[in-house]
């Protein structure tokens, strides 16, 4: 069985192959293609001629998080010692607006709810949860 080749160009970046490429295929690479050691993971960006691993930002991790259900999200604040009553509270202490009436809004009628989306932020804010506390939140309530 042969073995997958990586390849990077400076205009194309890096991209590799299942199996070693015959003559007239790398003949069809673009001029400043060079043979490089295979992505060792997601994480590394190929610089300077070497595999650096570059770690995920907090919001690339937080883009990454699975979906909660409204369910899993409210069972989640419960967990961390915020009733659905002290978030219907803090959003309807927000100031009358465009915000205050999207953020009511989705907190009574989404079914889902992503890790960025802007209520997220809103209502951890309104209750006193810092970014990190609504990770670690996240976390335990995708388990539910």
């Amino acid at each position: 069985m042969d073995e997958g080749k990586g390849f990077y160009n400076p205009v194309d970046g890096y991209w590799q192959t299942n199996t070693k490429p015959t003559d007239d295929i790398l003949a069809s690479y673009r001029e400043g293609t060079i043979e490089v050691a295979l992505k060792p993971s997601a994480d590394h960006h190929y610089i300077l001629g070497e595999w650096v691993h570059v770690p995920p930002t907090a919001e690339e991790l937080r883009a990454k998080m699975p979906r909660l259900t409204a369910r899993q999200f409210r069972l989640g604040l419960l967990a961390a010692g915020h009733t659905p009553a002290e978030v219907t509270q803090a959003l309807r202490a927000m100031p009358a607006g465009q915000q205050k009436e999207t953020a009511e809004i989705e907190w009574e009628y989404a079914t889902t709810f992503s890790r960025t989306d802007p209520l997220i932020a809103i209502v951890g804010t309104a209750i006193g949860l810092g970014d990190a506390q609504i990770d670690v939140m996240w976390a335990g309530a995708a388990q539910i």
